[in-house]
């Protein structure tokens, strides 16, 4: 092929390709009907909701494939989080339900993309942070319209303060999954600040990552995954017994609001 030719067929990939976006689409078989109804919280978590303005979710996505320098790596925030935790009477009897709405995914972000070290040192133009954004909420991966909100529901919370582990269903896409993931806990007199950073195959959760060109230019199945979850009370102090539990020995440079 003429190399104008192969210049301009190249382009045409990578307008294709979406600047290498967590892109996918829902598997069938394991699809649901529709999205799933906000759960209610329970009568403990009446006092511990997610503070959006304090709670970030953020995912780095990644290009692999021989030729991966014609495509970029993302971040992609979100920072509409919603949801409720519930202390329980113990770690075992914990829970806790996250909502992230779709439509508020936003694609590199430069004060992000900055904090995340000279892998993601490449501005990206606005005009590929939009390709990206549309194939990001469309029916190929995680279809906005049809599902505008990606839930994730505790099944079980275990472990020891500060290091747990839960055990969730995430329903993305209208593809539900259950995952076992860590994370730290964090306490102080009216607030409780979980932080996870931990690898995730988006085939685990029913998406399928872009490939072109034979797989020359693909997403790499795996994304890595960031999320500072806080979650205030409105009573101004902790339930005794569970994930809130009080330690004498808890508060020291903890005992104020950060």
């Amino acid at each position: 092929m003429p190399p104008n030719k192969l210049t301009a067929a190249l382009l045409i990939v990578l307008w294709l390709f979406g600047c290498s976006a967590p892109a996918g689409r829902r598997t069938e078989a394991s699809t649901v009907a529709q999205a799933p109804r906000a759960a209610a919280a329970p009568h403990g978590a009446a006092d511990y909701r997610i503070d959006s303005a304090r709670s970030e979710l953020r995912v780095l996505v990644f290009r692999a494939g021989p030729m991966a320098f014609l495509g970029h790596d993302h971040v992609i925030l979100n920072r509409a989080l919603a949801g409720w935790v519930d202390p329980g009477a113990g770690i075992g009897s914990s829970s806790f339900h996250l909502e992230i709405p779709v439509a508020e995914f936003a694609v590199d972000d430069a004060a992000a993309r900055l904090s995340e070290g000279p892998d993601f040192a490449e501005e990206i133009a606005d005009d590929a942070k939009r390709g990206t954004q549309h194939n990001m909420l469309g029916e190929a991966l995680l279809d906005a319209q049809e599902f505008p909100m990606i839930v994730v529901r505790s099944i079980s919370v275990e472990g020891s303060e500060p290091a747990l582990t839960a055990t969730v269903s995430i329903s993305a896409a209208g593809h539900e999954s259950t995952q076992v993931l860590p994370f730290t806990l964090v306490r102080t007199a009216t607030q409780l600040t979980a932080r996870a950073d931990f690898g995730l195959a988006q085939s685990s959760l029913g998406l399928t990552p872009i490939s072109v060109m034979m797989g020359a230019l693909r997403v790499q199945d795996e994304i890595r995954v960031k999320i500072e979850l806080v979650a205030s009370s409105r009573s101004g102090g902790i339930e005794s017994g569970g994930i809130g539990k009080r330690r004498d020995d808890d508060w020291g440079p903890l005992g104020s609001d950060e």
